[in-house]
Parts: C-alpha cells; sequence; structure tokens
C-alpha cells in the first residue's frame, strides 16, 4: 500500500508526481512533513543570503576603514570566500 498523503502539495508536478525518492514522508506525518518544508525554506533562504554576501563585495566594494586598527588590516584586505579565514584575526571571528 502507497501512502498519497502529499500528492496535492504545492510542488507536485506531472510527470513525476510528489517525489520522495530518501523516503522521508513514508510516515504519512503531516506535522513532521510540514516541518521539513519549512525547514528546507529557512536553509534554502540562507543559502541565497550565504551567496549574495560573496558576490556583493565583489560588485559594489567593500567597506571603507580598519578591520583591525592594531593590526593595521582594512577590509579591503580581506578576500572573498573560504580564503578571508586565513587573513581574519582570530579574535575578529569571536
Amino acid at each position: 500500500v502507497t501512502l498519497t498523503a502529499f500528492e496535492n502539495e504545492l510542488g507536485v508536478q506531472a510527470p513525476v508526481g510528489f517525489w520522495d525518492p530518501a523516503g522521508f514522508t513514508a510516515d504519512g506525518d503531516v506535522a513532521v512533513f510540514k516541518r521539513r518544508r519549512s525547514v528546507e525554506l529557512k536553509h534554502g533562504r540562507i543559502s541565497m543570503m550565504a551567496t549574495m554576501g560573496y558576490i556583493t563585495p565583489e560588485v559594489i566594494g567593500k567597506l571603507p576603514g580598519f578591520l583591525s586598527p592594531s593590526a593595521g588590516l582594512k577590509f579591503a584586505d580581506i578576500p572573498n570566500g573560504l580564503a578571508a579565514i586565513a587573513k581574519v584575526p582570530v579574535a575578529g571571528w569571536a
């Protein structure tokens, strides 16, 4: 017996229908389904913001001034992405 509890949910499209290859909704629990859907939206939005945080400094420039005046480190000296990890002082991550 196949559960079709979510066949009418927003996002279900032909020809695939409701697609759940990992079987997360096999139990038909509506509360868990709604929780997973809201968490997926939240993570998607955070990912979009992170992408903009990576792209925006390249397009419009970086903040003026110093990130660490004592170290003489300007915002413009910090590269984007993972390369910034090695450049930002340890105290800057706190």
